[in-house]
């Protein structure tokens, strides 16, 4: 049992420095087109998903009901994103891209989807799939055990 625990704990550290460096490089351009980690993941998931309620965007960026926002008024004090009121609940507000949101998002979601291919562009397309299999099979472990994320759908980029 030692071993496998000893083994858990290096996989886990190995993970998190990657998972550091990777974000480094991918945020590090996104800084330079003026926008903030959550500003990115509300404005790339409208560019995805098109116009969707406020209370639906928290959980695919994995924000909380405060942070969306938060985040919403910040972007569209910035004319970004529209709020509208629903058709049949006035109460659900509507966050869509403004036409000067879909210009800074889409070549910014662009870059980076550029550069996060060349993160993995040592992996094989097989590599790249069961990566993926097994970060899910430890994500949901560890959401068993008690740990907490919204959700393992894909939400962001384009999934």
């Amino acid at each position: 049992m030692k071993r496998t625990s000893s083994a858990a704990i290096h996989v886990w550290l190995v993970l998190n420095k990657a998972v550091q460096a990777i974000s480094r490089y991918a945020f590090a351009e996104i800084q330079r087109a003026g926008l903030g980690d959550s500003d990115f993941r509300v404005l790339e998931v409208l560019l995805h998903k098109g116009s969707l309620p406020v209370n639906t965007i928290g959980p695919k960026v994995n924000l909380t009901p405060g942070s969306i926002s938060v985040a919403v008024d910040r972007l569209y004090a910035k004319g970004l994103v529209s709020r509208v009121e629903g058709a049949e609940d006035r109460r659900i507000r509507i966050v869509a891209l403004t036409p000067s949101g879909k210009k800074l998002i889409a070549p910014v979601f662009r870059k980076h989807a550029a550069d996060i291919g060349k993160v993995f562009s040592e992996l094989s397309s097989n590599e790249l799939q069961e990566l993926e299999r097994l970060l899910k099979k430890v994500g949901r472990r560890a959401e068993a055990l008690g740990g907490s994320h919204p959700s393992w759908e894909h939400s962001a980029h384009g999934g």
